[in-house]
């Protein structure tokens, strides 16, 4: 009752006073930069190891204060998480084969829960202060192991599948008109993807052949 009581007063927490980034600046900049999903995921990885880190050192040190940032780096941590799983969905979503993207996370988010789960049965004195986090953090992690770990084949199915549904569902709720806009700019967009870009100039001809 108590934990979820807690859990209850951070969310209004956060409806009153702004969602807190889970990233600083400069790991958004590094995000924005690397746009392969491979690399993407793993880089979203190499954040998450370092808030592990960081609640390592903080519940290594009694001291004022630290719950509070145990708390906020668990949040942070989770979120971190389940932005993996959101790249890696996007990329099966366009048929990028993410294989060496997964191998990487599945490894390190199974060194990241052990760790996570030691914390937790320590039971260090504060624990009731970020107990609801912590929880948290250990069941996405392990949810998102599990993705992390399934076969690709089946992973990509099942996200079409959802992504299909999805579709229908937000079809069904449209009215005439929207749908008939909806289904002019698909045609729109589909015949801009078969255009293939180039830099030739109008009249030119294709390289290695001379014009007549």
């Amino acid at each position: 009752m108590i934990l979820r009581l807690l859990g209850s007063m951070i969310f209004v927490a956060a409806l009153c006073f702004g969602q807190r980034d889970f990233l600083t600046p400069d790991e958004s900049d590094q995000i924005r930069e690397v746009q392969e999903p491979n690399e993407r995921v793993k880089l979203y990885t190499k954040f998450a190891k370092q808030r592990i880190d960081m609640v390592k050192q903080a519940i290594a040190k009694e001291k004022a204060g630290r719950s509070g940032l145990i708390h906020n780096t668990l949040e942070d941590y989770t979120e971190i998480i389940e932005a993996i799983d959101k790249v890696a969905e996007d990329a099966l979503k366009r048929k990028v084969d993410i294989t060496l993207g997964m191998e990487f996370v599945a490894k390190a988010e199974r060194d990241m829960a052990a760790v996570l789960r030691k914390i937790h049965e320590s039971n260090p004195k504060d624990l009731a202060r970020y107990d609801f986090v912590l929880t948290t953090a250990i069941e996405t992690t392990n949810d998102s192991i599990e993705l992390s770990e399934m076969d690709l084949k089946d992973r990509t199915k099942n996200v079409q599948e959802a992504s299909a549904k999805q579709k229908k569902e937000r079809e069904a709720l449209m009215s005439t008109k929207e749908l008939e806009e909806k289904k002019v700019e698909e045609k729109k967009e589909a015949s801009t993807q078969r255009k293939a870009p180039t830099l030739r100039r109008k009249g030119e001809p294709p390289a290695g052949e001379e014009k007549k």
